[in-house]
């Protein structure tokens, strides 16, 4: 029976937000939100946090996550991941979760899982969503990506694509950043030199287009926000503030 893993990795050191991890949003760390999240997946067997510092696995150990102490060498959560996987030879799908989206869906978590599953055909997938607010396409921290008629991903970007010559046609797609991989496809995947589209643009994703690897797209009607600086942690404890009083009203 193929078996599925969700693999978060977490690190410390972060450019604009270091100890981002450990970070409490709603008196609770962040990365805690989403590893609680991940749990409600229906469709993944086993959940590990992959990181290597200590303050990170100490707080996961004391919540009852699965902890996997990784190398501090790591380029990438890609490569992170990669490690855990190279080691848990019983799992078919691996499942890359950022641990910077606390309110990721488990039923797509477990959408994620399905897709890999039905088809033997697709080796990486992963998902987008119209932007809310279409000015935000402008945005080099927003990742855009254009798909083909059979859902999977053309080309992603920085910049807003396609080419907008009729704007009420255009419906940008944001990329959020959660990968379904089959094992042996992400282990070949971090053996392969890094790309020049990937450098130029520096995507990761765009590695496997131009080594030929198709990357399936599953276009959901919304998406998560991630938590990239402090200022995004204090709105997203404010939504879940909000959120709570409409519950109890």
């Amino acid at each position: 029976m193929n078996k599925a893993a969700g693999i978060i990795p977490a690190r410390w050191n972060s450019t604009r937000f270091q100890g981002k991890p450990l970070y409490l949003i709603a008196d609770k760390p962040l990365l805690r939100h989403v590893w609680e999240r991940c749990q409600r997946a229906k469709k993944l067997d086993s959940v590990i946090i992959a990181t290597d510092d200590m303050r990170i696995a100490d707080a996961a150990f004391r919540w009852g996550a699965e902890v996997a102490l990784t190398s501090p060498r790591h380029q990438s959560g890609t490569d992170r991941i990669a490690e855990v996987a190279r080691k848990a030879k019983r799992f078919t799908f691996i499942i890359n979760i950022q641990g910077d989206e606390p309110l990721v869906d488990p039923r797509l978590i477990d959408k994620l899982v399905e897709k890999l599953e039905r088809n033997p055909r697709i080796d990486i997938v992963t998902v987008a969503h119209p932007f809310d607010d279409p000015a935000e396409a402008s945005s080099p921290h927003q990742v855009k990506v254009v798909v083909d008629l059979a859902g999977r991903a053309l080309y992603f970007s920085r910049v807003a694509i396609p080419f907008p010559r009729d704007l009420s046609r255009i419906k940008y797609l944001r990329h959020q950043g959660i990968y379904g991989f089959r094992r042996e496809m992400l282990l070949q995947f971090v053996k392969w030199k890094p790309t020049p589209l990937e450098r130029a643009e520096s995507l990761e994703q765009l590695r496997a287009l131009e080594n030929g690897v198709s990357v399936h797209v599953l276009v959901t009607k919304h998406g998560s926000p991630g938590v990239d600086t402090p200022e995004d942690a204090v709105a997203l404890e404010q939504k879940l503030a909000r959120a709570r009083r409409s519950a109890l009203s």
